[in-house]
């Protein structure tokens, strides 16, 4: 009976783990900073998204102020659309905002990094549906590396 009584407790233990394991694993899944109340909807074209994947944050400062919500070919102008959800908390950018596709460390992740730009008299401010048109694709680190070789290459 002891150890009927020891099995049952071990089972229960272990369960438990499990249960706890899977509620953290998901409560970080939906973390994030960035609250899924009220936002409104930004867009930017970029010439190449690299990794950037829908969900990525959108930063100002280090500060999550939304996430993207889509990202999809505009078919006439051949690049993508990048479609980003921003709280309504942070309503103010100008239009002469910028925003570049970055990533966190040598091979993080990739986000997208807002420059607020300079307000003065006759600036209006970014309203839902806005494109930013100061933008700067991400850097394919590829690319960089293929760059690199070839110009040292030509110099023998």
């Amino acid at each position: 009976m002891n150890n009927r009584k020891i099995e049952v407790l071990v089972g229960f233990f272990i369960a438990a783990g499990i249960a706890a394991f899977l509620f953290l694993a998901l409560s970080v899944a939906n973390s994030g900073g960035f609250s899924n109340g009220d936002s409104y909807r930004l867009s930017a074209k970029f010439d190449n998204i690299g990794g950037l994947k829908v969900r990525s944050p959108v930063k100002v400062g280090g500060v999550v102020v939304g996430r993207v919500a889509e990202i999809k070919l505009d078919t006439n102008s051949f690049m993508a659309e990048v479609v980003m959800d921003i709280s309504v908390d942070y309503k103010d950018f100008p239009e002469t905002s910028s925003i570049s596709i970055l990533t966190a460390g040598l091979l993080g992740e990739q986000y997208l990094g807002l420059e607020p730009g300079f307000m003065m008299e006759g600036i209006e401010t970014l309203k839902p549906g806005d494109y930013i048109q100061d933008t700067k694709s991400a850097l394919v680190l590829e690319e960089l590396i293929g760059q690199f070789l070839f110009s040292q290459g030509g110099e023998d």
